[in-house]
C-alpha cells in the first residue's frame, strides 16, 4: 500500500484534545502526525477520514493511538523531599485519626514508579499496609501492564538512594523485581482523571475522598480547558483538609485558592483558608513578564554568586476560587499536624562546607543543603532560602539543582524575571533538566509567548524520551 497522506492537523489534534486534553503544542504537530501515520500503516488504512471514524468509534484503536503519543516514563523516588513530607503528613494524619486509613491517589501513575515509591516510603516509616490505601490510575494500558508486572530496568533507579532497592527488590537477570508485600499495597486501574465518570465512581464506591492526590507533571501538557477539568476533579476527589502534590513547575497553573502546605514541600498544596491568598502568579492573569535579560545564560565564576534582590514581602494578588466552598465535614476537624522543626542555622551550613572540604562528596553536600533550603521555604523564609542557595554556590561552585530551587523560590515570591534567569542557568549546567524546561515553558506562557512555551515543552518531552531510552 502507499504511505498514507498526513492527517490534517485539526483532525488529529481534535481527537486527542477532546479525549485526553492534550495540548498539541506540548509535543508538536509532527509527533501527532507520526503517531497517526504509524497506526494507519499498522491497520493497512490509506484513507485518513476512514481512520478518524475508526478511532472515534473503536475504543481499542483510540487507546492504541494514545499509546503512540504518551510518554509513560518515570523513576523511583523522584524528588525525595516530596516523600519526606508525605511521611510526615501521613504520620500526623494517622495520629489524629488512628482508625481511618490514609487514602492516596496517584494520577497518572505511569509504569508504577510513583505509587510504589509511596508504598515503600510508608512501609519504611513503620506503617502497616492496612494503615493506608493507594489507588493508581493511568490512561496508558501498556504502562499499567508494566506496573502490574513490577519488573524494572536500572533506568528506573536513577537519582535515588539504592538502599530501598536492596530492601524491596530481588534481581532476576537484568531486571529488578519488586517484593509482593509492596505490590499488594497498590490498586491499579485504567481511568482518565479528566472524566467526570471517574470522579463520580471513586466517590460513590467509597475510594474517595482522598487525603493525598499526586498529580505530577500532567498539567503542563494539557490545554487550558483540560487543566480546569483536572483541577475540578482534584477539588472533588480531595478531602477538605487534604493535600495535592504537583510537579515543580505546576503550582501556578491552578486557578483556585490553593496555597503551599504549611508543613510540606513547596510543591505540595492545600486549600487556602479564609483570608489566605494563593502564593503563585496566576497564568490566567497573563501578568506582564519582562523578556529574559540575555538570550543565553552566563554563569558567574566558580567562587562568586549572582546578586539577587530580596523577593517582595507582599504576596501576589489574591485570586478568587473557581470552585464552591467545600461542604462542611460531618466530623470535627483534625488537629493541625505538628509544625516542622526550626530550619537549620548558618552554623549547620558552615559544618556542611567543612565536611565537603575534608574530602566529602560535593553531590552529598548539595543534597544536604537542598534539605536546608526546603526547610526554610516551608517556613516561608524565602529570602533566607535564596541566600543559602547563593552562599552554597560561592562555597561549592555552580549547581544545577541549587539554581533550580532558587528559581522556584523567586517564582513563588513573584520575582519572575529573576526566576527565569535561574532556570536558564540550570539548563546551562544540566541541559537534560526537564523540570527547568517545564518551568521556563510556564513563564513564557505567562508573558504570552506561546511559541517559546511550546518550544520549551517539546524540548522537555525530548529529554524525557531520551532518559527513557537509556
Amino acid at each position: 500500500m502507499n504511505e498514507p497522506s498526513a492527517l490534517p492537523s485539526t483532525a488529529a489534534e481534535e481527537l486527542l484534545r477532546c479525549w485526553m486534553g492534550l495540548d498539541p503544542h506540548s509535543i508538536g504537530e509532527a509527533a501527532i502526525r507520526r503517531a497517526v501515520r504509524l497506526r494507519m500503516l499498522s491497520l493497512g488504512i490509506d484513507d485518513v477520514q476512514t481512520f478518524v471514524r475508526l478511532v472515534e468509534t473503536d475504543k481499542k484503536e483510540r487507546d492504541r493511538l494514545v499509546e503512540e503519543v504518551v510518554v509513560a516514563e518515570s523513576w523511583f523516588f523522584r524528588d525525595h523531599q516530596v516523600y519526606d513530607h508525605l511521611r510526615r503528613f501521613v504520620a500526623a494524619r494517622i495520629k489524629a485519626r488512628p482508625s481511618d486509613p490514609v487514602r492516596i491517589l496517584s494520577a497518572p501513575c505511569a509504569a508504577g514508579e510513583e505509587p510504589y515509591s509511596i508504598a515503600m516510603s510508608l512501609l519504611d516509616s513503620g506503617l502497616q499496609p492496612e494503615q493506608f490505601r493507594i489507588d493508581a490510575i493511568d490512561i496508558s494500558r501498556v504502562a499499567l501492564s508494566k506496573a502490574k508486572t513490577a519488573r524494572y530496568s536500572p533506568n528506573a533507579f536513577r537519582n535515588a538512594d539504592s538502599g530501598f532497592r536492596d530492601r524491596w527488590f530481588r534481581m532476576d537477570g537484568g531486571s529488578a523485581v519488586l517484593d509482593e508485600s509492596v505490590s499488594r499495597c497498590i490498586n491499579f486501574a485504567w481511568a482518565n482523571i479528566l472524566e467526570v465518570s471517574f470522579v463520580t465512581g471513586a466517590i460513590d464506591s467509597g475510594r474517595a475522598p482522598y487525603d493525598v492526590v499526586f498529580c505530577r507533571n500532567l498539567l503542563i501538557y494539557l490545554t487550558t480547558d483540560a487543566r480546569s477539568a483536572v483541577e475540578r476533579s482534584i477539588d472533588r476527589l480531595l478531602k477538605e483538609d487534604g493535600i495535592v502534590v504537583l510537579g515543580a513547575a505546576e503550582p501556578a497553573i491552578l486557578q483556585g485558592n490553593w496555597v503551599a502546605d504549611s508543613v510540606g514541600s513547596t510543591f505540595t498544596l492545600r486549600r487556602g483558608v479564609s483570608g489566605e491568598s494563593a502564593r503563585w502568579p496566576s497564568l490566567a492573569g497573563r501578568s506582564a513578564l519582562p523578556a529574559p535579560r540575555r538570550p543565553k545564560p552566563t554563569l558567574p565564576p566558580p567562587n562568586t554568586a549572582p546578586s539577587y534582590p530580596a523577593p517582595s514581602p507582599q504576596p501576589p494578588q489574591a485570586r478568587p476560587s473557581r470552585f464552591p466552598a467545600p461542604a462542611p465535614s460531618p466530623t470535627p476537624p483534625a488537629p493541625s499536624p505538628t509544625p516542622p522543626a526550626p530550619p537549620p542555622t548558618s552554623t549547620k551550613s558552615a559544618d556542611l562546607r567543612c565536611e565537603d572540604s575534608g574530602g566529602g562528596s560535593a553531590t552529598q553536600t548539595v543534597h544536604l543543603i537542598l534539605a536546608d533550603v526546603n526547610a526554610l521555604a516551608n517556613a516561608r523564609r524565602f529570602s533566607e532560602a535564596i541566600a543559602l542557595c547563593e552562599s552554597a554556590q560561592r562555597d561549592i561552585g555552580p549547581s544545577a539543582e541549587l539554581y533550580f530551587i532558587a528559581g522556584i523560590m523567586h517564582q513563588t515570591s513573584g520575582s519572575l524575571a529573576i526566576a527565569e534567569d535561574c532556570f536558564q542557568k540550570t539548563l546551562y549546567l544540566d541541559a537534560s533538566h526537564d523540570e527547568a524546561l517545564l518551568a521556563l515553558s510556564l513563564l513564557a506562557e505567562q508573558r504570552g509567548d506561546s511559541g517559546q512555551a511550546a518550544q520549551y515543552r517539546r524540548s522537555a518531552l525530548r529529554v524525557v524520551e531520551r532518559k527513557g531510552d537509556r
